[in-house]
């Protein structure tokens, strides 16, 4: 009977990230079932946002809001409090991510490591903190998308892993500390789903011209514009596998805010037990064997090739 009468209580439920994907997913889903979702969108004009004043309610509010931007959190946190302070607020779930380079972690511009981390980790933490008052009141929940790349050393993903790391043990953190205000936090690990840019080749490629003409001379020869080539063309193979149906994770975001008992832990997707379960019981060679075989497998830098060092014996 709990999960119907929060459902009918009306709640409110604050949303970070809803222009695409599991964001927007969950705040339509949310809004159907009858609660007050407050909603943030990057762009109030973009088409996510559009789709969302078509197919919701007149309950579901837009905000407008950059993570990276102190100014824009701290106007959404005062537009929530205005409207839930009598209420408390139910839900928030951290759902924006950010990640635009695939590259190994020499290769990875410095800015990059900070863009992840500003929007993936800083965004995420003063959005939360600014929101606590409110959902302790409530005895609330904290749902937020965090991701396998951030337990697991995946080739290629060091900037927006290293972010993802930092915010699930934050989130774990938090989890022990909100126990005595009756504060359940779950986090959702979700496999590769087709969302946002992340499944549009020509952004990728994109990128990859961006990176390899960001690169300082010694560090392209050393590794080859061939190898950041095979890279972004394994990577865009990659893709073709990401799950168009995001309704596991929309129901794992759901059970987080609305079970008697969530879990601390969701894992939507396919092949994550088998991932984990290598990486929990087996060598690390194997599960870095693993990963490569399951994600990206570069080719050996340019230096490194016999070619190359044959090449530099005739010089």
């Amino acid at each position: 009977g709990r999960r119907l009468s929060l459902a009918t209580a009306g709640l409110l439920s604050a949303l970070a990230g809803c222009d695409s994907g599991f964001g927007q997913a969950t705040a339509r889903h949310l809004d159907a079932m009858g609660f007050q979702v407050f909603a943030s969108v990057l762009d109030p004009q973009g088409p996510g946002a559009k789709e969302l004043r078509r197919s919701c309610s007149p309950r579901l509010t837009l905000l407008q809001m950059d993570l990276t931007k102190p100014e824009d959190i701290q106007r959404v946190l005062q537009h929530i409090q205005a409207h839930t302070n009598s209420t408390g607020l139910w839900g928030l779930v951290n759902n924006a991510g950010f990640n635009d380079t695939i590259a190994d972690a020499e290769l990875s511009p410095l800015g990059k490591f900070r863009t992840c981390m500003e929007v993936n980790f800083f965004g995420s933490l003063e959005l939360t903190k600014g929101l606590l008052p409110l959902l302790r009141s409530a005895g609330g929940r904290i749902v937020t998308v965090s991701s396998p790349a951030g337990d697991l050393p995946f080739p290629c993903l060091a900037a927006y892993g290293a972010s993802k790391a930092a915010l699930s043990l934050l989130m774990d953190t938090f989890r022990s500390e909100l126990q005595p205000w009756g504060v359940k936090v779950s986090l959702v690990l979700p496999g590769y789903y087709k969302t946002g840019t992340t499944c549009d080749p020509a952004f990728w490629n994109l990128q990859k011209q961006r990176l390899v003409a960001s690169l300082p001379r010694e560090l392209l020869q050393a590794y080859g514009e061939d190898y950041v080539e095979e890279i972004n063309r394994q990577f865009i193979q990659f893709m073709k596998v990401a799950v168009e149906d995001l309704s596991a994770v929309v129901n794992s975001i759901t059970d987080g805010l609305l079970a008697a008992n969530p879990a601390v832990r969701y894992y939507p997707g396919q092949g994550l037990g088998l991932m984990y379960f290598i990486h929990r019981y087996l060598p690390y060679f194997v599960r870095d064997l693993f990963l490569k075989g399951f994600f990206i497998n570069p080719k050996l830098p340019r230096a490194l090739r016999r070619e190359h060092h044959n090449d530099a014996k005739k010089a």
